[in-house]
């Protein structure tokens, strides 16, 4: 299907443009994404950073239709080429993937399709990649584009850092006459720097789109006691959506996907633990269903482009911004609006700092990877707006408060602490750094049990009267996050003591103030709203619909869902509800007519426009 544009032919954008229209049924760009597919036909380097959900993939993927030869596409996920490759069939594009799934058959048929010169686009891992068998063949095809998805991964400083992808760097020399683009939705500038270096485009454009995500609303919490009661209660408040719980640990995982199902919720745990069938068939599961929760480790995200995930919720916080955003960013890629909730507590954090410190790295990169833990909690347990926080972390200028996150709605609420800080503080120092949290606020309350006479004459014994058990813990937890105390892990339970020396001074000579965030009770309240209300949800893709439209929107969905099934593939590779909420609104009667819905290129026209047609006329 290339379309290799002669010299007197039409401008390569405008190529670019009508490839967009006809193949993926979009009438025009988005961001920047004319610039970077022109920087890649004029046969050119380049870096681009663009949003997730923010059309990444048409970056390269149509270069590769308009270019001569082979579109090779490097990814570091099997979900994430298997998924691609079945929404590009759908579109009428060659496209195939090599990876440690695919049959002996399989392979040597998609070798034939490529030696032929019938496959557009071929995806392949980063390791399957640089074998030399796989070189040595790839050297006898032309190649159209070599692009390199998720190149965050190359870096040591971002949060995803994969060995292997420092072996890409070489295709500079393999394949010096081929435009190679590098493309990611989160990194920094230092991160940025690093994937140029590594992957030889110091010389390569530069294009970083905006961070702003306005359809994702924000909100954090800290954990009250274990995260698997607040998780159930957060998604059995939103009924019939889609949705990603991520979890620290498999064994996590299992727990609450089995405390969601007792809950009457559709779940599914998902980690590296399970059976590589069993993973195959739980993810085609939940991107085929129109509602379902998957419990998951991080194995679980990258490449995932199921459009209609309405919320991620975090049981446990990642480990950077970077993976924050990546994996908040699950969530809403149809562009109606979604939540990204996140529960976190001190122990989190300590816990994270500690495995930086017993991994083995450079020190310089040891450095980064703990002020990178220290950003995401000033992030998660600040006071300011959360999507701004993080637009200005990757650097981006002049960014305003999003004002629908639970910090830009006054959801959390701060009162002056600097006194009991300062008491907390005193009963830290006068324990001697020999008890844990729990002891240090019964200290401060007076009911430690089975006191020692040497402990109830300490100057701090009983001295908080004016906080209750949970403030005192909610003030201990600030001070953790503040530095200002510090947890020691001794071997699984951990003894508190004093933090920066010099900050802790600063808040005795009255120099530093303390703030105490206010946190509402009760399991019904909704982080995202003024009130504390819980927000009233519905299906947005039937939102734009009056009650009349919406019998033919649900037929064309049950319609959609046949066609899924029959074809094994998601149900969004067909048709995203979007496109149907367009179809059921407008109500075409021709194909002319049907071709002019965002979303209905040529092949999808060609396969399924006879079936929609009919069911539209079934409501006329």
């Amino acid at each position: 299907m290339n379309l290799a544009v002669a010299e007197t032919g039409p401008a390569p954008i405008d190529t670019a443009r009508d490839v967009l229209r006809r193949t993926f049924g979009h009438a025009e760009f988005r961001g920047l994404q004319a610039e970077v597919i022109a920087e890649v036909l004029a046969g050119r380097n380049a870096l681009a950073v663009l949003p997730t959900g923010g059309g990444k993939s048409l970056c390269y993927q149509i270069p590769s239709l308009i270019r001569p030869g082979l579109g090779l596409v490097v990814s570091p996920l099997i979900a994430l080429m298997t998924d691609q490759v079945a929404a590009l069939v759908q579109s009428g594009v060659a496209a195939a993937r090599l990876d440690s799934n695919i049959e002996p058959e399989a392979k040597a048929e998609t070798w034939r399709r490529i030696e032929a010169g019938e496959l557009d686009i071929l995806y392949v891992s980063p390791e399957g990649l640089m074998q030399p068998w796989m070189l040595e063949r790839l050297s006898r095809t032309p190649l159209a584009l070599i692009a390199i998805d998720e190149a965050h991964c190359v870096s040591q400083w971002g949060h995803d850092f994969r060995p292997d992808y420092r072996m890409l760097g070489r295709l500079a020399d393999l394949f010096p006459h081929v435009p190679r683009l590098a493309v990611t939705a989160t990194a920094d500038a230092k991160t940025r720097e690093d994937i140029r270096a590594e992957l030889r485009l110091m010389d390569s454009a530069e294009f970083v789109a905006s961070f702003a995500r306005p359809e994702l609303i924000l909100s954090a919490e800290r954990k009250k006691g274990g995260a698997e009661k607040r998780v159930v209660e957060l998604v059995t408040a939103r009924p019939d959506r889609s949705g990603v719980v991520y979890a620290g640990s498999r064994d996590k995982t299992e727990k609450i996907a089995e405390a969601l199902r007792a809950a009457g919720v559709p779940a599914l745990a998902y980690h590296a633990g399970l059976d590589k069938r069993l993973r195959e068939t739980r993810l085609e599961d939940f991107l085929a269903a129109d509602a379902a929760v998957m419990v998951a480790t991080i194995a679980f995200g990258m490449g995932v482009d199921k459009p209609d995930v309405r919320f991620v919720i975090h049981a446990d916080p990642p480990g950077s911004i970077e993976a924050y955003w990546q994996e908040i960013g699950r969530a809403g890629r149809d562009g109606d609006p979604a939540e990204g909730i996140t529960l976190y507590g001190a122990a989190d954090m300590s816990w994270a700092l500690r495995r930086i410190a017993d991994r083995e790295m450079d020190e310089a990169v040891k450095q980064v990877q703990v002020r990178k833990v220290r950003q995401l909690y000033t992030l998660l347990d600040g006071a300011g707006c959360r999507a701004a926080t993080v637009r200005r972390y990757f650097g981006e200028e002049g960014v305003e408060a999003c004002g629908q996150c639970d910090l830009c709605l006054g959801a959390v609420e701060t009162t002056d602490a600097t006194q009991a800080a300062q008491k907390a503080l005193s009963a830290a120092h006068r324990l001697g750094g020999r008890c844990g949290r729990g002891r240090l606020v019964d200290h401060l309350l007076g009911k430690t049990k089975d006191v020692r006479p040497e402990e109830q004459a300490l100057s701090t014994w009983g001295i908080g009267q004016e906080l209750s058990a949970s403030q005192w813990r909610d003030l201990t937890e600030q001070l953790l996050f503040d530095g200002l105390l510090r947890e020691d892990p001794n071997d699984g339970r951990p003894l508190v003591g004093l933090g920066d020396a010099e900050a802790v001074r600063a808040v005795f000579r009255g120099e530093r103030r303390v703030a105490m965030r206010k946190h509402p009770e009760g399991a019904d309240h909704d982080p995202t709203t003024r009130s504390g209300r819980p927000r009233k949800r519905t299906r947005e893709a039937m939102a734009v619909l009056s009650p009349g439209d919406q019998p033919l929107f649900e037929a064309l969905r049950a319609w959609r869902t046949a066609e899924a099934k029959t074809q094994h593939v998601p149900p969004y590779v067909i048709f995203h509800d979007r496109t149907l909420a367009e179809i059921a609104l407008l109500k075409p009667a021709s194909r002319a007519a049907l071709a002019a819905v965002n979303g209905v290129g040529e092949a999808k026209l060609a396969h399924y426009g006879e079936g929609v047609l009919g069911i539209v006329g079934g409501f006329t």
